[in-house]
Parts: structure tokens; sequence; C-alpha cells
């Protein structure tokens, strides 16, 4: 070790651990090795991939968070970095927590000037040990990084065991790369153990934490959940973040959607011209019985407004999946925000109000993904599934997930053949239930009844063409009483009561969910009580504005500059807007702990809050 251990960090299965690396490296394979080896320990962990958006050359990294109490958010700081990208260096060492740890590849001697005195430096000579036992360059670049995680399997107390088992895993089908990886990572290993003190204060140790929990993406989970949900066509453009998961539903259609006899496939994914070609077959494939969706982002989203519109003042079910990214215009197509709220909940021109969907994780992104084509089908109306890119192209630990095998498809007012037969009366815009959602007819149900065209212009209750303004206000207010019925039928808010009783509240959406819980034990660790209500859809459901009403103040914690789902519930709820506090975190990172509390104690003066004493019944 280069540098003095003294106060050094000692922390077991509880550190963030930062990759800084050069995107095109060949670094991604290894660090996601070294994550999934921790849970592999039974350790809980989370990652967060931070890459550029070109193909290779500029700096990436890769964060770890290692939590056996199970905290999965970022937390904010770095406990060791491992510093392979000599561009960053300055960035990545102000990182590091005082006492913390830098591993770096010491083959090239740096001056005392390039460290820190409060910290620990680790140096191993990586580019020394390839060039020694390769010859091929592109060899030598890939195995640097295997054999970095071998000393950090030394460094760490890793079970190299775990590890050599997912590299066997992972090269599956291709053997003639198992021994190959094996041995750079044996080779780093025992360098270590020879050359190092081992394990330095940071360790892992064994535990059964994880338990069935699995590892998986947003983007891969609402992809399996749409398959689930009965959707048999994908229509998209590709855009980042969100191709991995029309790319996913393909492979899960390939697996579940084929005929295991004749191979025919049961399904079709189109890549459009562009996104408001995707979002025009969509509507066309609905229109005609099919469940189909999109999945895009903010910029797609832009471009498809018009088609949504049609789609809303139609009546037509279609699913979207916008994978939120940084904004606006081109933005930071590989950072995370939740920034499409409004864009999304108000999209197309004139008045329109859209189902939004608020997943937390992977797990709620299947359950949703599913969900949503009921909904659009109910409702006869786009429903947007709102994940983001720290959801969607990150891995998180999450339930496993499940189906009920005895659940149908809710296909809502589907008139029949028989049904017109029988005299039914049938307005293709007609309100027979009072709940603002109109019976419909897929094409073919009936060789001389039902509806076989629609329109996008102003229409009377039987859909014949009309430019009366009665006819148009009636028309639009019934779409208005479809969205109030909406409320009863999107999932309600999630509430949880602080331990004391308090004057103030949180609300929060989607992604902000595991720093906000970690945030809300730290909050209460210096007398700061919050109740909280996790938002997962739009419109809000009563419960939101009852919740708003209980309060003095209530917090709403977002990820964009512009406090939109702020602006949501105070226009909604005709809300004053000053009772409504926005934390706001938009930098393009995921939310951490750290910046929750901070920002909610900043305002909040401790000193003044003293528990409110509870009513004697």
């Amino acid at each position: 070790m280069d540098g003095s251990s003294r106060g050094s960090i000692e922390r077991v299965n509880d550190f963030v651990v930062k990759f800084a690396n050069v995107n095109g490296s060949g670094s991604a394979s290894a660090n996601a090795l070294f994550a999934k080896s921790v849970l592999r320990m039974g350790v809980p962990a989370s990652s967060r991939n931070i890459f550029p958006s070109n193909i290779q050359g500029l700096p990436t990294w890769y964060e770890v968070r290692i939590c056996e109490k199970g905290h999965l958010g970022r937390r904010g700081g770095v406990d060791m970095m491992v510093a392979m990208n000599p561009e960053t260096w300055d960035q990545d060492l102000a990182e590091i927590e005082p006492g913390g740890y830098l591993f770096y590849d010491s083959t090239k001697p740096l001056p005392p000037s390039k460290f820190r005195d409060d910290i620990t430096v680790i140096g191993a000579p990586l580019t020394a040990i390839c060039n020694r036992e390769y010859q091929d360059p592109r060899q030598r670049q890939l195995f640097k990084n295997i054999i970095y995680l071998g000393v950090l399997s030394a460094l760490l107390n890793m079970d190299v065991a775990a590890i050599e088992k997912l590299i066997s895993e992972q090269f599956r089908g291709r053997d003639a790369l198992i021994r190959p990886n094996l041995k750079a990572l044996n080779l780093g290993r025992e360098w270590a153990l020879t050359e190092l003190d081992c394990p330095i204060g940071l360790r892992l140790e064994r535990t059964d934490r994880v338990g069935d929990r699995i590892f998986i993406t947003g983007n891969d989970a609402a992809a399996l959940g749409a398959v689930y949900g009965g959707a048999t066509l994908c229509a998209w453009y590709p855009i980042t973040p969100s191709s991995s998961l029309a790319e996913a539903f393909s492979n899960h259609c390939r697996r579940y959607r084929s005929d295991p006899e004749t191979k025919k496939k049961r399904y079709a994914i189109i890549q459009a011209e562009d996104e408001l070609a995707s979002i025009g077959i969509v509507i066309g494939a609905a229109w005609n019985g099919a469940r189909a969706f999109t999945a895009t982002s903010g910029p797609g989203i832009s471009l498809m407004q018009e088609f949504i519109g049609l789609a809303y003042f139609a009546e037509i079910p279609a699913v979207i999946f916008d994978v939120q990214r940084g904004s606006p215009s081109t933005g930071m197509p590989t950072r995370t925000q939740q920034a499409d709220i409004l864009s999304c909940a108000l999209a197309s021109h004139g008045d329109t109000k859209h189902v939004l969907l608020f997943p937390e994780n992977p797990h709620e992104a299947f359950l949703f993904a599913a969900e949503a084509f009921d909904l659009a089908d109910r409702l006869q109306t786009p429903v947007f599934v709102m994940v983001d890119l720290d959801i969607g192209m990150n891995d998180w630990l999450v339930e496993p997930l499940a189906w009920d095998e005895n659940r149908r498809y809710d296909r809502g007012k589907v008139m029949t053949a028989e049904q017109l037969d029988a005299g039914v009366e049938f307005g293709r815009y007609l309100d027979v239930d009072d709940d603002g959602i109109p019976y419909r007819t897929l094409p073919g149900t009936h060789p001389t009844r039902g509806a076989f065209f629609t329109r996008g212009t102003t229409k009377d209750r039987y859909a014949r063409y009309s430019e009366e303004g009665p006819d148009y206000v009636d028309n639009m207010q019934r779409l208005l009483h479809k969205f109030d019925t909406a409320k009863r039928l999107v999932p309600h808010p999630m509430r949880r009561t602080a331990r004391e009783p308090t004057r103030y509240g949180a609300i929060y959406c989607g992604s902000t969910s595991p720093a906000m819980t970690e945030a809300l034990e730290a909050l209460e660790e210096r007398g700061i009580h919050l109740d909280t209500l996790r938002v997962r859809a739009y419109p809000f459901h009563e419960d939101v504005f009852d919740f708003i009403a209980a309060h003095d103040r209530v917090f709403v914690i977002e990820q964009n500059r512009d406090a939109q789902l702020r602006t949501l519930l105070a226009v909604d709820g005709e809300i004053d807007p000053l009772r409504l506090v926005p934390i706001l975190h938009y930098d393009g990172t995921p939310i951490t702990a750290r910046f929750i509390v901070k920002a909610i104690a900043d305002i909040l003066d401790v000193v003044t809050l003293a528990p409110l004493r509870r009513a004697v019944p």
C-alpha cells in the first residue's frame, strides 16, 4: 500500500465502490461481475452505470452500493475508488470520503501531489502484469479488468469461488474464454495476497440478506410485463434509454410468443422510420383489437404529439413506455431524470389529460406494464408507463416477478355481434353507464353494425361528424368524466405514517423511492418526522389531496428542474403552491439519500421542531 491506513474507514458489508473507466475498454463486464459476486455472497447490493452517449473514448463510471441493511438507493460519497481513467483522476479523487481508499494502476509512478493525505492509496502494477502475461494488445486491455477484479477479491475478502462460478456462467457456450478469464482473475488475486495487506478495512462477509430476490433491469422487467399483459405488437424507433425495452420484448416473444411446433411467430415487432410512425402503427393495431405499445423517451414523446392526441380524442387504446432521460432537446441522453411528467400528462395540443403510471423499481415496472394494457382497453385511451433511465437501464435487486395464472385480461367495453343483433343501442361515443366510457366494437365484429371507421374531428355521440358547439362540449365533458373514472382504476398511492405525529409530509414517485426510504431514517435520527405518500399514478386519487390537506407543509421530491409533479398537484387539487415545498434534483445522476436529508433539514430548523403530543382518546 502506498499510503497510510491510519484513520481509514472500517466497515463490513456497508460501503460504496466506484469504478472509473473509459467507455469501450471492456470494463463493464468485469464491473458487473463484481456486483453480482457481492450478491452471490448474500449481501444486498445495487449498481448504477453512468456512461457517455458516444460509442467509446469518454469517461464511464460504475457505482456499487453494498448495504447489508438493505438500502438500495444511491447513498452519495465513495468509500473506495477504482481509478482506471487518468483523464478523470482529479474528479474521482475528490469523491472519496475522508478515510476512504483509492485503488489505481501503479505501473506509471505518480507524484505525491496527485494524492490526498486523508485516504489510503493502494497501487497495483496492472499494466505491467498484463504486458508480462499477454502479447495481444486487445487481450492486455480486456484482461486488465479481470486482473483488477482479482486484486479487489483479495482486498475486500470476496468469495473467489463465487466469482469463478459467475465467470463460468457468463461464458457458457463460449467455453474457450472461461479458462483465460479464470487465469486473469487469479493473477490479480495471487499478486494482491503476496504484495498487499489483505483484507483492508472495507470487507465482505457472507450473509443471507439477499434471499430469493433477483437482479434485473426495469426495461427487461417491463418488456416481460408487456408479454404477460397480452401485447402482441411493438412498434418503435431506437432511442436511448428505451431501445433495450423493445429488444427485450423481442427476446421474450421468441420464447413465449412462438408456436413450439410450427415455430410460427405470434407477434410483430416493427422498427418504424421515426417515432411518429411508430405510435401511428400502435394506434392502428390497437384500433383493430391488438394490444400494442411503443417504447421511447422524451424527444420521441415530442414527435408523437399529434397521434397521441388522435388516440385520446378518437378513444383508442395505446400503451407508451417513456424511459425518461436528461432533457430538454437532446439533453443528456445517458443520464436520468423525471422530466417528462408534464409533457406526457398533457401530451398533444388542446385540452388533453393522460393516464400516467409511476413504477418505483423493475418489480413494479413488470406489474404496471401488464396493468397498462388493461387500463388502456378499459379506458380506451393512451396510458403512459413512466420509467426512467435509472430504473430502465440499471440492475436492481427486487422481489421475484410473479403472475396470477387465474388473472384474465380486461378488454373493457367491447360490444359483441350477439349484442348488436339483439338490438342493443350502439353509439360509439354514447355513455350509457355514467362513467364516461362508451362501448366500442372491433373491426369485423358485425357485417353491417358497429363502428367501421374513426375520426379525429368533432362528432356527436353516434360518431357522426359535427361541428356544433354543444356536441363538442358534450364530448369534451364526457372525456373529463372518463378521466375522473380513471382515478378509481389506477394504482392507489402508498402512505407511510411517521413514528411521531407531525405537521409535515412528503410526496414522491418512481425511482426516488429507495433514496427516500433511507432518507426518512436519517431524518428521524435528527428529530425530523415526516408522513410520506408515494404517488403511483395520475390522475391522482383523492387520498393524495386528503394527505396534503392533513399537513401544514408538504415536500414534493422529484428529479427535474421545474417541479413538474408539484405543478400537477397544485393545479389538479387547486392547492396553494406555497404549501407544496419543492425538493429538486436534476443533475442527471440518481437522487441520493444525503441530498434529500440535507435539502429538507436546511428548510426545517431542527431546533424549532418539537413532536406533537398525541391526543388522548
